[in-house]
């Protein structure tokens, strides 16, 4: 089975990385081959084993091409239930000058309101193109697709920030519960 993803042509390089060796990194974690043009930003994912390492690839691959670092874009591979969630910002910005001001509440002043987004949920956060994408679990992006979407509805950076905390302590109460029922359940 072969798949394709398109790269931004600044980003190919990245993918490639120093010598080949994100390239290399990534066909051995997926054992599969990975066929680069640079000219036009294909990547080609190619003979893969295993169709779920092959989706997995992709995904590193897309997450790479969205702004985050190989390092972070890896871990992918080692966390069965962690993904990339993308967010399209196109939709919510009618000109360019509408998109820069929606990264820029986004990101925050000196990057301070995607940091405590990051720290408080637990994520890792690209602001890149017209898109935010988010590695994490499945509830961490959806808390982040919330919060970016009040970010992007004009609400008060306070207000996000009062958000992300109470979420941050409603998922340290949900680990504590778990802990306490496998605790438990091995009595």
């Amino acid at each position: 089975m072969t798949q394709f993803v398109k790269v931004p042509k600044e980003r190919i390089a990245v993918i490639i990385g120093p010598s080949g060796s994100v390239k290399k990194q990534i066909e051995e974690a997926a054992k599969l081959k990975l066929e680069i043009n640079s000219d036009d930003g294909r990547v080609e994912i190619k003979d893969e084993e295993d169709p779920v390492a092959g989706m997995r690839a992709m995904e590193v691959i897309k997450a790479i091409a969205r702004g985050f670092s190989p390092e972070k874009a890896m871990e992918l591979f080692y966390e069965d239930f962690l993904t990339l969630d993308i967010i399209d910002l196109s939709e919510a910005a009618s000109t360019p000058k509408e998109l820069a001001r929606l990264k820029g509440r986004i990101i925050g002043r000196e990057g301070k309101t995607r940091e405590i987004a990051e720290r408080l949920i637990n994520v890792k956060i690209s602001v890149y193109g017209k898109t935010v994408s988010v590695i994490g679990f499945p509830e961490q992006t959806t808390i982040i697709r919330t919060a970016v979407d009040m970010l992007i509805n004009g609400v008060n950076h306070g207000t996000v920030y009062s958000f992300l905390e109470k979420k941050h302590d409603d998922l340290i109460r949900a680990q504590m519960d778990s802990i306490e029922y496998i605790e438990n359940e091995e009595e």
